[in-house]
């Protein structure tokens, strides 16, 4: 009938309990490990049936499942690494991708171009990479050249991924930019009447992807002509475009000085103050200065811009900031440097030249939200921006969920070894305090 154990039987049972708290503690831990284990195994399964059926509805006659399908593939490919569903997969979605660009409706042909982009991401360089820019550009062009707007802003996305990841030389990166050009600049064609006017959306998608591929080149490649015409068409744009237009127009401009301008300017003008006799100044050196000076003039405006009413002051202060920058650049030499923190273990991101930052942003734009798992995961992207990869970068899913896994078991490890010293030192306060009481 007694409610309470007395005090005695209290200690034994306290003394049993400690005497047993490792192997209970330990026992724990195994069991947790297992769990995790476990349950990271099912998720990973459970995200590949997913896939699998995503795939396989990817056949389906319906539009409708064929887009919800896409829309799928394209969250699971936006947010994670998926190495090791592609590894015998990759032209198989490739294939399917390219039937719903070419059957498809507009919705279902965006999704489409954007998995390939991300397909390619995934990839990463190599002949798969290749193969997949050799296979796509015919579609994509063709759409390209009579698609809708909104299917054209996410084919020339598309293209630019493709080809910068995909091409092995210059000529090829050429062959795209130049398609995109045509888009930019459609009375630039030989063939007269093969482009029309771009939108304004189109007409910036179209600048920026343009752009992007732009930043892969070293040197002096193109004749000074195409470079001075293009920086002149570009410079026309500042005047006349949206602001959007001009915003994108100024990165390409800025691009195209940085890559090109700048080294051939600095020798030509190294070479007329070593020399003697004063040679004069060829006439193409002139007029790239006269149109440098407009820019800047231009630029300058740009930066400053007033306000008004009903003006949008979001993309008021997007312009200003840029054209700041580009100002800062092409008068005073100074290049814009941008930080972005990564993670913990990573750290920041930072660019310190056009050509880093024309990349970051784009591939910041592609990725949406995504962009940070990629940089930490995505062995290309840690490349292209010197990252240090992750521990888990290159691993399998099987190799991932043990790394993980040894992990969670050296975090409870410790946490049990800190509990042990915990108790120790209480009961060393406990055995201290009877002692003072006894004397």
């Amino acid at each position: 009938m007694a409610k309470r154990s007395s005090g005695k039987h209290k200690k034994a049972g306290a003394d049993q309990c400690d005497s047993s708290d490792a192997d209970s503690v330990s026992s724990s831990s195994t069991a947790f490990s297992d769990l995790t284990l476990a349950q990271e195994t099912d998720n990973v399964d459970s995200q590949e049936f997913t896939l699998e059926k995503y795939l396989d509805a990817l056949y389906e006659k319906r539009g409708s499942t064929r887009e919800n399908a896409l829309t799928g593939l394209v969250s699971a490919f936006e947010g994670n690494v998926l190495l090791d569903f592609i590894e015998n997969r990759c032209i198989t979605l490739l294939d399917q991708y390219l039937n719903s660009i070419k059957r498809g409706s507009a919705k279902e042909a965006r999704l489409a171009a954007r998995a390939i982009g991300l397909l390619a991401l995934t990839v990463g360089t190599g002949s798969n990479a290749h193969e997949i820019m050799e296979e796509s550009i015919p579609t994509l062009s063709r759409v390209l050249i009579s698609g809708p707007d909104v299917v054209r802003t996410s084919v020339l996305d598309c293209l630019a991924v493709v080809t910068f990841i995909g091409s092995n030389n210059w000529e090829e990166t050429e062959t795209t930019m130049k398609l995109m050009w045509g888009i930019i600049h459609p009375k630039s064609l030989s063939k007269a009447g093969t482009m029309t006017k771009p939108s304004s959306v189109v007409l910036v998608a179209a600048l920026s992807a343009w752009s992007f591929l732009l930043t892969t080149l070293t040197g002096w490649r193109v004749d000074f002509g195409t470079w001075t015409e293009m920086l002149s068409f570009l410079c026309n744009l500042l005047e006349k475009g949206d602001r959007a237009v001009r915003i994108a127009s100024g990165e390409a401009i800025a691009v195209i000085f940085e890559i090109v301008v700048a080294g051939k300017l600095s020798s030509v003008t190294n070479d007329l103050e070593s020399s003697d006799d004063k040679p004069s100044k060829p006439k193409w050196f002139v007029y790239l200065l006269s149109l440098k000076e407009k820019i800047i003039s231009l630029v300058s405006d740009l930066s400053v811009e007033a306000g008004g009413k009903g003006i949008d002051k979001k993309s008021l202060n997007a312009q200003r900031d840029t054209f700041q920058k580009i100002y800062d650049f092409l008068k005073e030499g100074e290049h814009p440097m941008t930080s972005l923190k990564i993670s913990k273990k990573q750290g920041v991101l930072t660019t310190s030249t056009w050509t880093k930052l024309i990349q970051l942003n784009f591939l910041k734009h592609f990725l949406g939200s995504g962009f940070l798992k990629h940089a930490q995961e995505n062995e290309l992207l840690c490349s292209i921006f010197d990252l240090t990869p992750s521990a888990e970068c290159n691993l399998s899913a099987s190799q991932k969920r043990i790394f993980r896994s040894s992990g969670d078991r050296e975090r409870t490890q410790g946490l049990n070894k800190d509990r042990q010293m915990a108790q120790l030192r209480k009961g060393a306060l406990v055995f201290s305090a009877e002692d003072q009481w006894i004397h």
